[in-house]
């Protein structure tokens, strides 16, 4: 039997400082991953390393892990003009909310 608690999961998108690239991704401590973002490991050939995409502009908060990734997929399914939007609404002037976190 599963216990019911409160869970957190994130879906999330940075950039880079130009705000050129977005990375769109889900996770169960949005702190951590930032970090990790932040400090990839120097051989690194992820996506958000060579890109340079490490400022938080926007996230979502979401109790199930399955809702979440559903959501993450419909991100990443949009356009740049709409993840833009998106983003725009959340947060107006595309302030980079590390430091939020």
């Amino acid at each position: 039997m599963k216990t019911k608690g409160n869970h957190n999961y994130y879906v999330y998108i940075v950039t880079n400082k130009n705000k050129t690239v977005l990375y769109t991704g889900v996770t169960g401590n949005l702190k951590e991953r930032l970090y990790i973002h932040n400090n990839p490991n120097p051989c690194s050939k992820a996506f958000t390393a060579k890109y340079n995409c490490v400022f938080l502009v926007y996230y979502e908060h979401f109790s199930c892990i399955e809702t979440a990734i559903k959501r993450e997929k419909q991100i990443k399914g949009y356009s740049r003009m709409k993840k833009d939007k998106l983003i725009s609404a959340f947060n107006p002037n595309w302030h980079f909310l590390n430091d939020m976190i």
